[in-house]
């Protein structure tokens, strides 16, 4: 269940009250310019996200085995996306719950995300599969006489 839709306006209504009782009608002024002050907070950073988003191709990321080891569950895919500086190659069809984000680096490996609400749930590193090609056989006693 989702807490976050609920708790976050009864916080912001119990605020008015609190300042509204503490102070008249100068709180809840002050309130709401917290309130806006903290919104135009994150418009600014969705638009710097998006921005830095714009300069890269849609799906790449520099390295995926590296997003991979920074993603953690429960963050949102703004978080994602700026960690990547790209927005995901969606993978399902748009509007449908899981989203399924692909991120791909220049090695061809990607990093499959899963969003159930906006929110990370689960993701899936993928590296190609290299054709068994042999190492170079190295004689031992050869290296080892190289070596005495």
């Amino acid at each position: 269940m989702n807490f976050r839709k609920y708790l976050i306006p009864i916080g912001i209504a119990c605020l008015f009250i609190a300042s509204y009782n503490a102070w008249g009608w100068q709180g809840p002024i002050t309130v709401s310019g917290g309130l806006v002050m903290w919104a135009l907070l994150h418009y600014t950073r969705l638009m710097n996200v998006m921005q830095k988003a714009n300069k890269s191709p849609i799906g790449y990321v520099g390295s995926a085995v590296m997003l991979n080891a920074k993603l953690r569950p429960g963050v949102n895919l703004l978080h994602v996306v700026a960690m990547t500086r790209s927005l995901g190659e969606l993978q399902t069809p748009e509007g449908t719950d899981p989203e399924i984000y692909r991120w791909t680096d220049g090695t061809q490996s990607f990093v499959t995300c899963e969003f159930v609400n906006g929110r990370l749930v689960r993701w899936e590193l993928k590296r190609p599969e290299t054709p068994a090609e042999k190492a170079p056989a190295v004689d031992m006693e050869a290296k080892s006489s190289a070596q005495s």
